[in-house]
């Protein structure tokens, strides 16, 4: 009978946490960032392994985002336990990306409305049509969403945009919506 490479087999310079440690963790990989979130592998897979099977089975990162802990515990090796870590880790991550701070966001160009809108909308599965609403000094008070489409359309009235920029008192309106295909966002001001 075969036995896994267990981490303890590695050398100390290249197992995940070390390197993770000594270079940053920009420096490793998504496989070896996955392995540390889950630990241990199982009695016959390393947990380099296992990570890499998680992400073979997800064909990467970007699957991997939207994951359900069904389909995490379905994979041989993840329990409920590492499911559920991973499902936390994942989340944590959304979160972050899409924080921002208290201080107003100020908008000074298309990119600038494109960038505070782009991180939140570039995952979405249908389409959606967000509205943005300035206050005089160009500083976002309000971000809404005004419609949410099919996977290629999205039919918007000027009156649902107008009606919230009345009652916000808006001095101005950027409106944007996704392309779930992959094609970049729009931007109209």
């Amino acid at each position: 009978m075969m036995h896994a490479i267990r981490i303890k087999d590695v050398p100390k310079e290249d197992r995940p946490r070390e390197r993770l440690l000594k270079l940053g963790a920009n420096h490793l990989s998504n496989q070896e960032l996955l392995a540390i979130l889950l630990g241990s592998g199982t009695r016959t897979e390393s947990v380099i392994s296992l990570a890499n099977r998680v992400l073979m089975h997800f064909e990467g990162l970007n699957l991997l985002k939207d994951a359900t802990i069904e389909e995490l515990t379905a994979i041989k090796g993840i329990g409920r336990a590492k499911g559920v870590l991973i499902l936390s880790a994942l989340e944590l991550g959304k979160r972050m990306s899409q924080y921002k701070t208290t201080d107003r966001y100020v908008v000074r160009s298309p990119k600038d409305g494109a960038d505070f809108v782009m991180e939140e909308m570039r995952h979405l599965n249908q389409e959606h049509f967000v509205a943005l609403f300035l206050n005089t000094k160009n500083q976002i008070i309000h971000q809404q969403t005004i419609f949410i489409g099919s996977l290629n359309a999205s039919i918007v009235h000027p009156r649902e945009v107008f009606r919230e920029a009345v009652k916000r008192s808006a001095a101005s309106i950027i409106v944007a919506h996704n392309h779930p295909s992959g094609d970049p966002l729009n931007i109209v001001s």
